[in-house]
């Protein structure tokens, strides 16, 4: 057993010595490993950066209340006697002077166009009450002010000014055929909020013409367990028996998924189509060496350890690889801001978040990779007759 393992590592140190020799083959095994690990982090990086940003937009102590049967803000519809009812609903919060902290809204979308392209893409205009900001964790004008009430002025997330022209500070833009003034830009902790536009919601009702409807109603509830309390109420009363009423966090939950586990299903065939190309560069590399593993059998070395050998060089190719390609994700993608369609039809400001679970994702496959190219060509040089590797 030592013998096996002092020829095991004499091979090893042998092939991987002999690395330089065969540089521009070793090159391009290494850069084909990379290739396929970076591919396959961008994209996850994408989806693991859209979903941060859906579902850590919402908390556990803010009810979002929709049409029963809708799947988002943009498809549902509220009247205003409800809005009054949730007002005197169980389990919703209340100011220091009785007031109810509700905001009943409007979800509409907008023209804009994008700074590095030009292209026109839906933006979601926002009608929110007086508590709209409120009932949103961790919102903070950070340019400008708050818009007054009642006036034709607009306040924006920091995602829209970077991601399309016309809506810096103190700009007027053309909504609807009116005229609006950017008084003031948002942070929101980098979620989905600082995607949109919001404005005044009695304005907004004038200018669509939706006087007595809303679209979502936003509750700050006493507690996350008043959510029962709150559900418990409507369904007593038959006029608002059938609103659908969940967490704010549960409702970005159910937002994130669908778009998120598509990109994630988009990554995979563009990955195993670099995985194809990878897996034939590292089979001819171990297969073009069948000769030299014969050479080490005829001196002496088994096949065994000559299979060993050979198979530990192809995991440190695709080792070094998977590192090169982790390394070129995190430098190129991590950080990186970019925009796509969210449930709504709107389009979501993202970045693109790469994490360790991910890099550890992608130098597994590096590695897979390295096995299942070089497992079956090292087998099949190691038990080759030693005649026909060397003259066949």
């Amino acid at each position: 057993m030592r013998w096996i393992l002092l020829q095991i590592i004499s091979v090893t140190t042998i092939n991987l010595k002999s690395l330089p020799q065969r540089l521009w083959l070793s090159l391009s095994t290494v850069a084909a490993v990379a290739l396929v690990v970076m591919v396959l982090l961008s994209f996850l990086a994408m989806a693991n950066g859209f979903r941060r940003t859906i579902e850590g937009s919402g908390a556990n102590d803010i009810a979002v209340i929709l049409r029963g049967g809708s799947q988002s803000d943009i498809n549902s519809v509220v009247t205003r006697d409800q809005v009054r009812l949730i007002d005197d609903a169980a389990g919703v919060a209340r100011d220091a002077e009785g007031k109810p902290l509700v905001s009943a809204e409007l979800y509409l979308t907008v023209d804009g166009h994008k700074r590095a392209t030009g292209a026109k893409a839906n933006l979601p205009l926002r009608g929110i009450g007086a508590e709209g900001a409120a009932l949103r964790h961790g919102v903070v004008v950070t340019e400008g002010r708050m818009f007054n009430p009642g006036s034709n002025e607009i306040v924006v997330g920091k995602g829209v000014v970077a991601q399309y022209s016309g809506f810096d500070l103190g700009q007027t833009v053309t909504i609807a055929g009116t005229k609006w003034t950017v008084v003031g830009i948002f942070s929101a902790g980098g979620t989905v909020f600082e995607s949109e536009i919001w404005a005044d919601a009695p304005v907004v009702q004038s200018l669509f013409k939706r006087v007595n409807v809303f679209q979502t109603i936003r509750a700050w509830l006493t507690s996350p367990a008043a959510l029962a309390d709150l559900k418990a109420y409507a369904v007593k009363d038959p006029r608002i028996k059938e609103l659908d009423i969940k967490s704010e966090a549960a409702y970005f939950a159910d937002q994130a998924s669908p778009t998120s586990d598509l990109i994630q299903k988009l990554s995979w065939p563009l990955a195993i189509g670099a995985l194809a190309g990878a897996l034939n560069t590292m089979y001819s590399s171990v297969a073009a060496r069948a000769t030299e593993i014969a050479t080490l059998r005829a001196i002496g070395f088994g096949g065994f350890p000559a299979f060993v050998g050979t198979l530990i060089e192809s995991l440190t190719l695709a080792a070094i690889g998977g590192a090169i390609g982790a390394l070129a994700a995190f430098l190129f993608f991590d950080g990186f801001t970019a925009s796509t369609l969210g449930a709504s039809f709107t389009q979501v400001v993202f970045t693109f978040r790469l994490t360790p679970s991910l890099i550890a994702q992608g130098v597994a496959l590096a590695l897979a990779v390295g096995l299942a190219g070089g497992l079956f060509p090292a087998l099949r040089a190691a038990r080759m007759p030693i005649v026909a590797a060397v003259y066949g």
